[in-house]
């Protein structure tokens, strides 16, 4: 680290030690001492005599200061200079050290390459003003050496709640990358990335930035704060054209290289005894005007705001409630409360207690833009009332800041509230009011619907009509059989007409298969945001393709089985009784016929009897049978209409439900950690 003046902005803060490598090969080439400056304000680059008397003084050891510690030109000390009382022989050496150290502090850069008009040297352009050498000499900031190691610095670490929130945003990005755009994620992933990169980097320093508008004198607290001039303060607009970093402590470099300050820009205060012990760990940023006319200055306060653990805005009695400042910057960054100052500056410029209403105008403001206010305990932001020319009230912002500091926890509560306003912009594409998913009503009467659209329940029915036809057949009497068989060979068998071409049949089942896609499409989806809502339709479109000829070769395959159906046990029974019927009545015909021609003796009852028996017993069985079939007829039907049922579910179900469900699914994982997200932090 090298002292240095404020024109030391640019040729020293990238190589310090390079005015003591002049000033050593100055001696060794000359034994000349290198010019040292004049207390009184003098220009380094003084007359040729008085740096010849100097030169003269060094060579013959004769030297001595007075007791301002100013060397005469006559190598003499009047009483009061401590040099004076010592030896001269002590006191020519002591002299030299002195005058060795002076050179090293006080050198101008200028003359250390040789420069003889140092008087109009300008600084590195960045801050556009002469310095004024007499303020130079009073005001002392020390440049940090990049080049220096620097010392290993613990790196930050997260509480249990922020690592399990942080995870549970994770989690949701990677869970919502294929339902949702880039766009809709991009802010969740830039804090998942700040927040890894923050806790790699030292968890023992806070970056504090000091933020304002044109005017506001935000460069002046940030020189009240540092106890030096290092940020250029004027009245040309605007002032400040990049930032400036000011560190109390070592180990911040990888900090402010995440700024992107360079290193000729970054700054540490000399030792101030107590102030800076009270600092140590703060990292002040003095950013340009938030509302300046040049682009890259605004550009440059949006890029460092999003990186820095908190922010001092300040604000001036003419502009504390100005609309950009409100709208743009303090109302999108009401989350970050805790991590926010709040200075209301110039105060001196206010008479009377006009200070006090325009701070509780403020305060108003300030809960209009939703930030909460660190009153009584609470936490919130810190407003305060200062003046950084006359110093009134800084004393208390840095107490502030102390404190602030020493509870290391700037970075935590800036990555918290960061996933705040990323939770709550993420509020519409996961948060619901309404119960979601698919009811079993919904479930059902899908089914249902592609039941009907492979014709179920005609399937059962035609399977319990030919189960009765065949139970027709094996019970009824013979002539009955005869009849029905005359009658089919002339028309087509009962419930067999068809009343529609298949072309027309196929239209009318693919739109029902359609129509019960849709529905059941616009249940699931109700009440889910617009992405999920989205996701779940698409879905059960894709399912939705192929399934009518699916539930086709279903019909095919699950229908009434090929050939007859079974027959039950009582049906032989049945068939032996009504074949005895016809044996009955063949036999009371044939006695009857035996006595027409006179072979057996005539006797009428009982050949009329058994005919009578076999003529009204067959119709008895016939109908006794046809009753008694309902009943396996109506089971076999329905068994009939099931298989076909659950083909068709399964088709469904396989093909549209389940895409479905897995949509619905995912949705209660991503709500789930949104709820992680939110919650834990509430």
């Amino acid at each position: 680290m090298t002292a240095a003046t404020d024109q030391d902005h640019t040729e020293h803060a990238d190589q310090p030690g390079d005015a003591d490598k002049a000033g050593a090969a100055d001696k060794a080439g000359s034994g000349q001492n290198p010019p040292v400056k004049a207390p009184g304000g003098a220009a380094p680059g003084r007359s040729a005599d008085s740096s010849s008397a100097s030169r003269t003084d060094a060579r013959n050891g004769s030297g001595v200061r007075n007791g301002s510690g100013v060397r005469n030109g006559s190598g003499v000390s009047n009483g009061s200079g401590a040099v004076g009382r010592a030896g001269a022989a002590d006191g020519a050496d002591a002299t030299n050290r002195r005058d060795s150290m002076d050179s090293k502090d006080l050198t101008d850069p200028t003359d250390s390459v040789g420069s003889a008009d140092s008087t109009d040297a300008w600084d590195d352009g960045l801050i556009a003003r002469r310095v004024n050498e007499a303020a130079a000499a009073d005001h002392q900031y020390a440049v940090m050496d990049s080049r220096a190691a620097a010392p290993a610095m613990a790196p930050l670490v997260y509480d249990s709640a922020l690592r399990s929130r942080l995870e549970a945003l994770r989690e949701l990005v990677g869970l919502s990358r294929t339902r949702l755009d880039s766009r809709t994620l991009a802010q969740a992933g830039r804090v998942l990335d700040e927040a890894s990169a923050r806790r790699r980097l030292s968890g023992q320093h806070t970056v504090v930035a000091i933020a304002g508008a044109t005017g506001s004198g935000k460069s002046q607290l940030f020189n009240a704060l540092a106890g030096v001039t290092i940020s250029e303060t004027g009245l040309r607009r605007p002032t400040t054209a990049a930032p400036i970093a000011c560190s109390w402590s070592d180990g911040a470099a990888s900090l402010i290289e995440r700024l992107g300050i360079p290193p000729r820009l970054r700054r540490r205060p000399l030792p101030s005894g107590d102030g800076e012990s009270r600092l140590r760990g703060l990292v002040l940023i003095d950013l340009p005007d938030h509302d300046s006319a040049a682009v890259q200055h605004r550009e440059h306060v949006d890029r460092i705001l999003a990186l820095v653990d908190a922010v001092i805005w300040v604000v001036d009695p003419e502009k504390y409630a100005d609309a950009v400042l409100h709208e743009r910057y303090l109302r999108p960054m009401a989350a970050h409360a805790e991590v926010m100052f709040v200075v209301l500056n110039q105060i001196d410029r206010l008479p009377g207690e006009a200070a006090e209403q325009i701070l509780d105008d403020l305060r108003r403001l300030l809960d209009e833009d939703g930030i909460a206010l660190g009153e009584h305990g609470e936490p919130g932001a810190t407003v305060l009332a200062l003046s950084a020319l006359t110093g009134d009230g800084v004393g208390e912002l840095r107490e502030a800041l102390g404190q602030f500091v020493a509870e290391r926890a700037a970075p935590a509560r800036r990555i918290s509230a960061d996933v705040d306003v990323a939770a709550a912009r993420l509020w519409p594409v996961y948060a619901t009011q309404r119960r979601t998913g698919l009811s079993e009503q919904a479930r059902e009467e899908f089914s249902d619907r592609l039941a009907d659209a492979v014709g179920a329940t005609a399937a059962g029915e035609a399977a319990e009509r030919a189960w009765l036809r065949n139970a027709n057949r094996a019970c009824g009497t013979p002539w009955l059989r005869l009849w029905r068989w005359y009658q089919d060979l002339g028309e087509p068998t009962t419930g067999r007409l068809p009343s529609r071409t298949q072309a027309d049949e196929e239209a009318t089942a693919r739109q029902r298969v359609e129509t019960a896609v849709r529905t059941v499409a616009d249940r699931a989806s109700a009440g889910l945001p617009a992405p999920w809502a989205q996701a779940v339709r698409e879905a059960a479109a894709r399912g939705a393709q192929g399934l009518p000829e699916a539930l086709d070769e279903l019909s095919v395959r699950a229908g009434v089985p090929a050939g007859r159906p079974p027959r039950p046990g009582w049906w032989p029974v049945a068939v032996l009784c009504q074949a005895t019927m016809t044996v009955l009545q063949f036999l009371g015909g044939l006695w009857l016929l035996g006595q027409i021609i006179g072979v057996m003796s005539p006797n009428l009852g009982v050949p009329v009897l058994l005919m009578v028996i076999g003529i009204v017993g067959g119709p008895l069985i016939e109908w006794g049978c046809r009753m008694a079939a309902r009943g396996p007829a109506r089971r076999y039907g329905l068994e009939a209409e099931r298989r076909l049922r659950e083909a068709a579910a399964g088709c469904g179900r396989a093909r549209v439900l389940d895409p479905v469900a897995a949509e619905l699914l995912r949705y209660r994982e991503v709500r789930e950690q949104y709820g992680r997200v939110v919650g834990a932090g509430r």
